[in-house]
């Protein structure tokens, strides 16, 4: 992917001389930077940290990641204790007044397509195909405690003992799970093994043959050899199963969904390393995602995003809400939004 200076763009903007702000805290200094948040973005930063370390601006920079999960990242970086936030769900409004309260400008940046992905244990034979309205009798708030047979859900299935494992209420996945199946991101059971890692969701899915849950499309790719991976029927009526060809051709609803970085703009503008890292990150973002196991932009788009940092527009294109049943070109026309209203920038 071009940089700056492949689309005719000057650096220079980022090395001009600004007026001193107030001080960032300890989680931006010279040599030690510190980012959280979403498990699913998490993959895609942690390479570009791998790589960025390889070469002679990452020398000598510290660099920690968190898997925090996105409300969790978002809750940090409003609080200005981290300059980067991963996030596989666009900003909401409460985070937004926070960041205001705070002095937080932000940037915020969609780089990848996902599929949230519903798996099975890979031995099961007889699970393969959920409607939104099965997942929804599954997963909604009025489930808890009573849905806990398989047969229940559907009565061509067995009468077996359901075991559930899911993101935990701080990730984003969470949320645009339950807004896309329960028509709320609060509607859901918690009866459920929870966390906001999605490896301890991959084990728990892994140990029990009538088990189910949800993530990233990446964590499903990484271990196909223990899940496998459950056909959503779609508003067409058509069963389709995950796949980057599927979310492309947006015939994946309504569970594909973009993902985003968000950058504190005053971190980027006083902070050398900073500067460099999501530089390196942007100029090299459409192999990382690749190298991921996510769904690409195109190569055009990513010039746009380059464009966006470039020209630092501020704020979300998404209004505090989440962009469920959206198609990629619609998401991306409101993301690349340069006349946003006011109160969102």
């Amino acid at each position: 992917m071009p940089g700056f200076r492949a689309m005719g763009l000057s650096p220079s903007f980022f090395l001009a001389p600004f007026v001193v702000l107030s001080s960032l805290t300890s989680a931006v200094s010279a040599a030690n930077l510190s980012i959280a948040g979403s498990s699913t973005v998490y993959p895609i930063t942690s390479l570009a940290i791998q790589k960025f370390n390889d070469t002679n601006q990452g020398k000598g920079v510290s660099i920690s990641l968190r898997s925090t999960g996105s409300s969790a990242g978002f809750r940090e970086f409003c609080q200005n204790k981290i300059p980067f936030a991963n996030a596989s769900r666009p900003i909401n409004t409460t985070e937004m007044t926070t960041c205001q309260k705070n002095g937080i400008n932000f940037i915020e940046l969609p780089i990848a397509f996902d599929a949230i992905t519903v798996v099975t244990n890979k031995s099961n034979r007889w699970l393969s195909t959920l409607t939104p309205s099965e997942l929804s009798r599954l997963w909604s708030k009025e489930s808890q405690g009573k849905v806990i047979r398989w047969n229940q859900v559907n009565l061509d299935f067995p009468s077996t003992p359901i075991k559930l494992c899911g993101p935990g209420s701080d990730s984003g996945t969470f949320d645009i799970f339950n807004k896309a199946i329960n028509k709320s991101a609060a509607n859901s059971r918690s009866d459920y093994k929870s966390s906001e890692d999605d490896n301890v969701i991959v084990n728990c899915v892994a140990k029990n043959i009538n088990s189910l849950g949800y993530f990233g499309f990446s964590y499903y790719l990484n271990n196909q050899s223990k899940l496998k991976a459950i056909r959503i029927v779609n508003s067409e009526g058509s069963p389709i199963f995950p796949s980057i060809s599927a979310v492309q051709k947006e015939s994946y609803q309504p569970l594909s969904r973009p993902l985003f970085v968000y950058i504190n703009q005053r971190a980027l503008r006083k902070n050398n390393s900073f500067r460099d890292f999501v530089q390196f990150y942007m100029r090299n973002i459409e192999e990382l995602v690749k190298q991921s196991n996510y769904i690409p932009l195109k190569s055009t788009t990513y010039r746009l995003v380059d464009s966006k940092l470039y020209r630092q527009i501020l704020g979300t294109s998404f209004g505090g809400g989440i962009p469920i049943g959206l198609t990629i070109s619609q998401v991306l026309q409101m993301s690349f939004d340069f006349h946003k209203k006011q109160q969102f920038r």
